[in-house]
């Protein structure tokens, strides 16, 4: 019986980390590589350069797509904690993950319908896709905490990105092939090719995610719905600000999360957008920079999860920032493509790591007799959601006032900076993280 038990186990936990292998495509695809290049090519002109025009206003092509991103993420971080506490108080993660999950592969779907004709169209389908992205990763994390010990927390954070750099590393290949060799799929040219890219990551993404949703618990504390729904969830949301409020931990951490985060994941969102403009790298070399991020990743991810082990989650989390800071000032003075390949080695040794050990570290610091973990982790995610509104508007509104990405990048090594003496504030001993809790709740 025993055994029967840990094989579920083993086989909710795969589960769920192929939802980083489902989701990821979107966010190498769309977010980082071929989606930028190809935005960038269809909105510029030989009458406007790369001011187009959108819904009558006048705009840099980057820069609007800067305020897309921001304004996708802002969305979410409006509506996301009352959906949390909605999800906590009826059991329903799994619904509004899937919900999520649709909305967001059908987007990128309807982005093979996108050209230079239909800009607004474009805009749209992508701010969609975003949400998707975003709003079903609130729900997916919080499954976190239900399915694993403590112990597994590092390792099963660093599978989950591993397996989503690992997927979106095979379709990037693939879509990559097919740009520069489009005649071989009976495609007329690269953009064609491109919006087919678009096209089978929206199915893959939908496709791949039926494996989780197959297998993970589906309202595992049996929650009835009850009337009053929205304003049940409100008051749960608001009842877990007020434990995260007092838990100075944790309201430490999610500064230090905020701050760097402002950094990591603007360069995640605008690293190909910098390749192209300010060192005018042609599309396929800036893939391949994006390939190099994500294949180092992998190894990160798991590099930073036994150090993590070791060490402790605070001095990884130290170490990997104060790269980040190092990484930001590099970025000022890189003038060609090879030192840009360097830059992209190292972005990805840390990148593939912040990232997994800041998920399994948040999940720590939530007590373990609660099961409203999608409330708790909503607070993690609408940190990361707002980070990433100003992470990108200010890189977008630098660059309209300097005129130069450069600028712009200075300003995310001082977001890390900050971000890293937040770190150096926390106290994580190497205890049992429930204790912290209950000590500040007493």
């Amino acid at each position: 019986m025993e055994v029967l038990e840990i094989t579920r186990k083993k086989k909710v936990q795969n589960a769920w980390a192929m939802y980083d292998w489902a989701n990821s495509v979107y966010s190498l695809v769309i977010t980082s590589t071929i989606f930028p290049v190809y935005f960038n090519g269809v909105t510029k002109s030989d009458e406007y350069g790369d001011v187009v025009s959108f819904f009558g206003f006048k705009i840099v092509n980057t820069v609007l797509y800067s305020y897309s991103i921001s304004f996708s993420f802002l969305v979410i971080a409006l509506i996301s904690p009352l959906l949390s506490g909605v999800a906590d108080y009826s059991g329903k993660k799994l619904f509004f993950m899937k919900l999520f999950a649709y909305l967001g592969s059908i987007a990128c779907i309807g982005l093979f319908f996108f050209d230079s004709n239909n800009l607004e169209y474009g805009i749209i389908c992508a701010v969609l896709a975003s949400i998707g992205y975003a709003g079903s990763i609130v729900f997916y994390n919080a499954f976190l905490p239900e399915i694993a010990t403590e112990e597994e927390f590092d390792f099963l954070s660093a599978r989950g990105f591993a397996l989503g750099y690992v997927g979106s590393v095979i379709l990037l290949v693939l879509n990559l092939f097919m740009i520069q060799s489009p005649e071989t799929f009976g495609l007329t040219d690269g953009g064609q090719a491109a919006r087919w890219s678009f096209l089978i990551t929206g199915f893959w993404w939908a496709g791949f995610a039926q494996i989780p949703f197959r297998y993970l618990p589906d309202n595992p504390y049996n929650k009835k719905v009850k009337k009053a729904l929205f304003l049940k969830g409100y008051r749960e949301i608001n009842k877990i600000f007020q434990i995260v409020k007092k838990t100075t931990v944790m309201h430490r951490f999610l500064a230090a999360f905020f701050f760097y985060s402002m950094g990591v994941q603007t360069v995640m969102y605008l690293a190909a957008t910098f390749g192209d403009k300010e060192l005018g790298l042609p599309g396929d070399k800036l893939i391949v920079t994006i390939l190099i991020i994500q294949i180092v990743a992998i190894g990160g991810s798991y590099l930073f999860a036994y150090l993590s082990k070791n060490l402790g989650n605070k001095i990884s989390l130290v170490i990997m920032v104060f790269v980040w800071v190092l990484i930001c000032g590099a970025a000022y003075y890189v003038t060609n493509e090879y030192q840009f390949y360097a830059l992209a080695f190292v972005v990805g040794m840390v990148m593939g790591g912040i990232q997994s050990q800041s998920r399994s570290t948040y999940s720590k610091l939530i007590p373990k007799d609660t099961t409203q973990h999608a409330s708790f982790f909503s607070f993690y995610d609408v940190t990361e959601k707002i980070a990433i509104v100003l992470g990108t508007f200010s890189y977008g509104i630098i660059e309209q006032i300097t005129g130069n990405m450069r600028n712009s990048s200075l300003a995310l090594g001082l977001f890390f900076f900050v971000g890293l003496g937040f770190l150096l504030l926390l106290r994580i001993p190497k205890q049992d993280f429930q204790n912290i809790v209950e000590i500040k709740n007493a």
